[in-house]
């Protein structure tokens, strides 16, 4: 009998081990720092969840979209219609315009949405206006053709690559240079008012073949998209400010007349746009001021100021 008890007594004690220690495995880890009034003792502390990465849909629509259009202004280039051309490259203008706003509205900016637009750009802005201006007049002068197309397109390149690098650097109320929508817009507009005329790469103006004046104004706006020649940016309007009523009128008037002949006006607009930075560049040396509003570095002297 004794024998007996003392078998059971440590298989009992055995027992209380055993549970005793499953106890102690599936009990909560107590939290070493001090618990506040509100906190509970042993209380788990959640595991922080990894945050799945992904791109944003909306902004990229607008970019896919304006790279679109320049695809489309090739592809109708190449089969001749180059009114079809110039529609799509104007379409890009207006959706790249509006793929950055978007995103900052919806919060919803991201590094992949700014390397996707730019390079959205230098498709519609840089290598399809090139294309079309080649196709359209620039093949009729041989060497001299390509040779023209490709440093529009080198630019604009160089332009976008510029851009980028300097962004955090240069005065947001202008650009560095002409932007490449507006550079694109003086190539396409030229084709779009020369072929409303029905003047091909054959014909002449003022005395001129129109081959030439094709190259005058792709050379142009190339080179001066890798000027330091400071461009108003209009980043300083803010579209959700208060204006006087005659704003408003002054803006219909401007669409009233952009529809008397939209391939004239437009073009007009977008040459005085193409020339107000060398206007301002000349002004301002007029003046004795510093002649260059942009910045390319902040360790000179002399451009203490431009990065407020």
């Amino acid at each position: 009998m004794p024998a007996l008890r003392g078998t059971q007594q440590t298989q009992g004690h055995l027992r209380v081990a055993f549970f005793h220690r499953q106890a102690l495995l599936y009990t909560p880890r107590m939290d070493s720092r001090p618990f506040d009034d509100d906190s509970q003792a042993g209380e788990l502390e959640p595991m922080p969840r990894k945050r799945r990465k992904g791109i944003y849909v909306l902004p990229n629509l607008f970019t896919l979209a304006a790279l679109f259009g320049g695809f489309y202004g090739v592809v109708m280039a190449m089969n001749g219609r180059f009114d079809m051309a110039v529609i799509g490259i104007f379409c890009a203008m207006v959706l790249d315009s509006l793929d950055g706003r978007v995103a900052r509205m919806t919060n919803t900016q991201s590094a992949f949405g700014e390397q996707m637009d730019s390079l959205a750009d230098m498709v519609s802005f840089g290598a399809a206006p090139a294309l079309i201006a080649y196709i359209w007049a620039l093949k009729d002068l041989g060497r001299w053709g390509w040779i023209a197309a490709f440093v529009y397109c080198s630019c604009a390149a160089l332009r976008l690559a510029r851009f980028n690098v300097n962004t955090a650097v240069v005065d947001k109320r202008y650009f560095q240079g002409l932007p490449s929508p507006a550079a694109a817009a003086l190539v396409i507009g030229f084709i779009w008012i020369m072929n409303e005329l029905e003047i091909g790469g054959f014909d002449t103006l003022a005395g001129l073949p129109i081959a030439w004046w094709m190259f005058a104004v792709a050379l142009y706006a190339g080179l001066t998209m890798v000027t330091n020649v400071p461009f108003y940016s209009f980043k300083d309007v803010h579209m959700k400010k208060s204006v006087p009523f005659a704003v408003i009128v002054l803006i219909a008037l401007v669409i009233a007349v952009i529809n008397i002949h939209p391939p004239t006006v437009l073009f007009s607009l977008f040459a005085i746009y193409g020339v107000s930075g060398y206007v301002i560049y000349g002004w301002r040396r007029a003046k004795g001021m510093q002649a260059s509003l942009i910045s390319t570095s902040t360790d000179e002297p002399d451009e203490r100021g431009l990065h407020k």
